[in-house]
Formats: C-alpha cells, structure tokens, sequence
C-alpha cells in the first residue's frame, strides 16, 4: 500500500497534476486497490483533517489581508515607513523592506505583500538609482517575510498538522521575522553606501506625527492581534475574527476606501483561498494517516537517528533545511508543511529540538523558497509589476537569497531567536 501510495504521488507530480488531487488521489488508490480498508474511512479521514481548531482561524485572516489589500492601508503604510528611514543610505530600498514587514503582520500573505508594497514601491525605486534586478529581487524577497512575521498562514497549517500552540508559533515568529528582514536592511545599507544612490531628505517631525496619525489606524492591528495572543486576552482564533472585523470597520468607515463591492469581492475570494487550502490540508492527513498505519514515520526516524547518530541535532537541521530549501524551489510552503511535518516531527524529540523552533524553521526555509527559482511565486507575481524576465532579476535575486539564508542559518542555530518571546509568556 505505501509502495503505491508513493509511486502515486511521484506520477501525479511530474504529470503535473495539481498538489491537492495528487495526495487524495494517490490515496484512494492506495484504499482501495492495494489494502483491505473500506473507502469510507478514507473519507472520514478527509472530514477529519479539515475539523481541525487550529484551522478555524485561517478563513478570518485571509479575509482581513483581503480587506488590507484593498483597504487603503498599503499606502499609508508606505508613507508612514519613508519618513521614518527615507533618510538614511538606502532608505527608499528599507522603505520598501520596512513596509513589507508591516504589511506581512496585517496580511499574513506573501504575494499579496508583493502586490500591495510593489505596485507603489517599484516605480520609485527604479527612479531612485536601482537597478531591474535589485529591485525586483528586493520585492520578490521583501514579500517573503510575511510567511513568518504574524498572523501567519503557514504558521497556522503547521500547528494543524503537528498540534503546537499557534499563539507560541506567532510568538516565535515574531523574533525570527525581525532577524529575517533585518538581515536585508544591512544588506541595502551597504549596497546603497557602496554604490552612492540617492536618498530622500529627513522627514520634519511634523511630516512624521502626521503620517504616524493617518497610518495609526492600520498599524493597530497587529498590535491588537499579537498584544492581545500575548497577553491571553483572546485566543488566536478570536484574534482573526477581531481582525476581520476592525479591517471592515476601518476600511469602510474610516478610511471609506471599502464599499460594499469591494466587500463582497473580499469575501469571495476569502472563500477560494480557504477551499484551495482546506482542500489540501484533507488530502494531507488521508496521506499522513495511511503513513502512520504503514509505521513509515517510525521508519524514518530510526534510519535518520541511525544515519546521523542520535545527538547530532546540527548535522539533522543542516539536512532539514537543504531538504526544505529543494522543496520550497518547486512547492508552494502550505503543501511542504502538511507532507513533511508528519514525518520528521517523531525524530525530533529525540534530539531535543523544540517543536516551536522546528516550526519557525521549517517556514523560514518556506519563505525563502517563495522567491528561489524556477517556481517560487514571488517571482512570478514581482515580473508582472517589474515587467521583466527571469534573467533580469536573476543577480538580485541570488544576493537576497545568500543573505537570506545567513538569516536562515542563525534562526537554526540560535533557538533563542525564536523561542525567547514564547519563554517570557
């Protein structure tokens, strides 16, 4: 049965079928024709997977980063993020990072941070001296970061699938996403320095108080979401429906940059993001429960401990994050957390990774992958703004990759970077 259910998926990816009709596909076949399982079990697992707690917060953030994205807030984001950093070397670049780590804690999205930041953004770094492919490849990277700044999306498949807290994973994120951004902040300072582009003057401190004022709105929702995981106020679940409802609130009746079209065209693609997802977190867990039934989670564990010796933790994370890395150049990150986690969860406890770590690991490596060659999906959504080629952005994109992964590495290496925030609450 396993031997099928492998063979199965391997086919159905290189036909390229798509990810979710792959693993319940191959699963089915693997029930009926090659095992003594009644069907239906297969579909109780397919309910199963979906009644999920963890899960119930994924509709209300999608919906409150839909509602961001047409809500007015990118813009006053941007503004509020120049005349903060504008003036320093570099400062139009780190206006483009700074902002896209803003957004990514409203909208939990990377394409649509790409979107949102990059529409504005890119214009004005090419008139600002940058180059296509600093640009773009800042753009394709900067968005990465919403992957692991909360509200996370990926943060929230990984707590489904392997039971960890999500208000820890948003916890953890946290730390991990400023070390991530942070990294490309030096990095721009020191291109810009060495290469003499221009940068804005320095906002007056009127300028300032009067683009914090306008943006204030926006930038209360991640204060409200994290403060209020942080402190136990609410649950993460209540944290996404009060997002949504304080993103309605304010796009329409502050802003009043939201109608009801624009509502309505919110919700609906809030429902095929949700369906797209659900439906292949449900072919997942089919995949991982006839994994388990096979024992093929304990196989792993004992061939890799056996491999690599039972208290190497560095030379496991080492692979973890090449393997990761491969992946994410050829699958999005929510259908690379709900295979592989199932897998490599039993095997870290025995070499005392913590589970919070291993999450903010996993997703690090995700996000890198959303703008690594040839399928990360920042790249493509960055060459429609840019309108340039793969060989364009290809230089910028490698340097935003190398410091990226420098990232990488000590979010791996140092635990504490992660899990420091979570030690407090």
């Amino acid at each position: 049965m396993i031997t099928a259910l492998v063979t199965g998926i391997v086919i159905f990816l290189l036909l390229g079928v798509p990810i979710y009709v792959s693993l319940a596909l191959s699963s089915f076949i693997a029930v009926v024709f090659f095992s003594n399982l009644p069907p239906m079990v297969l579909v109780q697992r397919f309910f199963g997977g979906m009644d999920t707690f963890a899960l119930m917060a994924l509709p209300f953030f999608i919906l409150a980063a839909n509602l961001m994205d047409t809500g007015g807030l990118s813009r006053r984001i941007l503004k509020t993020a120049r005349a903060l950093v504008g003036h320093i070397s570099g400062g139009m670049a780190m206006t483009t990072q700074l902002a896209s780590m803003f957004f990514g804690a409203l909208s939990g999205s990377a394409p649509s941070t790409v979107v949102a930041i990059g529409k504005v953004m890119y214009p004005e770094l090419r008139g600002g001296g940058y180059d296509v492919s600093f640009s773009s490849g800042l753009l394709a990277s900067a968005g990465s970061v919403s992957l692991i700044i909360p509200p996370s999306i990926t943060f929230i498949i990984y707590a489904s699938v392997t039971g960890v807290s999500v208000g820890k994973l948003f916890m953890a994120g946290l730390g991990a996403g400023i070390i991530y951004g942070g990294a490309s902040l030096v990095y721009i300072y020191f291109h810009s320095k060495k290469h003499n582009i221009p940068k804005d003057r320095k906002a007056t401190g009127q300028e300032l108080a009067v683009s914090l004022k306008e943006s204030a709105w926006a930038l209360m929702i991640p204060v409200i979401i994290l403060g209020g995981i942080y402190t136990g106020v609410f649950t993460p679940t209540e944290a996404a429906g009060i997002s949504a409802v304080y993103s309605v609130g304010v796009g329409m009746f502050i802003y009043r940059e939201l109608d009801m079209k624009g509502l309505v065209a919110a919700c609906r693609a809030t429902a095929v993001s949700c369906g797209q997802i659900l439906v292949m977190v449900a072919g997942a867990q089919s995949l991982g429960w006839i994994l388990t039934m096979g024992q093929v989670p304990q196989f792993v564990t004992t061939k890799v401990l056996l491999a690599i010796g039972s208290d190497s933790k560095l030379v496991f994370l080492a692979l973890l994050n090449l393997i990761l890395l491969v992946m994410g150049m050829f699958m999005e990150g929510v259908a690379a957390i709900i295979i592989v986690a199932p897998l490599i969860f039993p095997i870290i406890g025995q070499l005392g990774i913590d589970p919070v770590h291993l999450g903010t690991i996993m997703v690090s490596n995700l996000a890198i992958g959303m703008f690594t060659p040839p399928f990360g999906m920042n790249i493509f959504v960055t060459s429609s703004i840019a309108r340039c080629d793969l060989v364009d952005m290809l230089p910028g994109l490698v340097r935003f990759f190398l410091v990226d992964l420098a990232a990488l590495l000590l979010i791996t290496y140092v635990p504490q970077i992660s899990l420091w925030i979570p030690s407090m609450f």
